[in-house]
């Protein structure tokens, strides 16, 4: 049977930590890489594997990268400290590997249960929501993106079955929090492909999400869960466009700053 590593990232995950890692205490391995907690993270996780590594956070992609070299496995399962495997994914999972899977997938999308005030959406484009996590350990890398990294992966990509759950948003607070950085990480993003932001960008966006989450992807489905999440997605989306135009200000005057009179 094929060996499996699980890859966990963390940072001020005290609350979200153990019961992620339980549900991981079927693999082979547990690497967990922490980005300098200050709370109870890294002892949580200590009760569950010794190949706990704590350094500086040099981004999603490269922290990611770093737990991936830190294991031997045939294959790695990254999983984010606010997500759960559930029992008929292990179970699917430990059967793929014990069949041994086709010799040119390197890796499998799995689809994911994102839950929002402790509620499965299923509208707004959110399921399944299929994120590429289970690969073969030499075939892929993520690169540097500041958000929503990528896995660089050679060879086929096939889908499993068995969702794993997300809950990301167990609050509005917990919304409000995540938004206000990530929106951030976005507008940086943003500014590395284009050079200004227009009014049709700050006036016209994140109409055109509220309407493609609630209307044309289902959210109106999820009753009013429905449309709070879809009221976020085109907040988040102004948001990220409002802090871009500011970002590009700033850099454009100090452009301006530095050149001679």
């Amino acid at each position: 049977m094929m060996s499996i590593a699980a890859v966990v990232i963390t940072k001020d995950e005290e609350r979200n930590i153990g019961p992620c890692l339980e549900s991981l205490r079927w693999t082979d391995e547990i690497i967990v890489v922490d980005a300098c907690s200050g709370d109870r993270t890294v002892e949580i996780a200590r009760q569950y594997t010794d190949r706990l590594f704590v350094r500086a956070w040099p981004g999603f992609g490269p922290q990611k990268n770093f737990g991936i070299d830190k294991t031997n496995a045939d294959w790695v399962l990254v999983v984010d400290a606010d997500e759960r495997v559930t029992e008929p994914l292990q179970k699917e999972i430990l059967a793929l590997l014990r069949t041994g899977p086709p010799a040119d997938v390197s890796g499998f999308e799995i689809p994911r249960r994102n839950y929002f005030y402790g509620k499965w959406i299923r509208g707004g484009g959110i399921y399944p929501d299929y994120q590429l996590r289970l690969f073969r350990r030499s075939a892929g890398r993520y690169d540097d993106v500041l958000l929503h990294e990528r896995l660089q992966l050679r060879g086929r990509v096939a889908k499993l079955e068995s969702p794993f759950d997300h809950y990301s948003m167990p609050t509005i607070d917990t919304h409000v929090k995540k938004m206000a950085r990530y929106t951030t990480l976005g507008a940086q993003e943003k500014l590395k492909v284009r050079t200004r932001v227009t009014c049709l960008d700050l006036a016209g966006s994140h109409l055109m999400t509220i309407f493609r989450t609630y209307v044309l992807r289902g959210g109106y489905r999820d009753g009013l869960h429905g449309v709070i999440v879809a009221l976020f997605a085109g907040m988040h989306t102004f948001v990220k466009y409002a802090k871009a135009w500011e970002m590009s200000r700033q850099r454009n005057c100090g452009e301006e700053g530095r050149r001679p009179a």
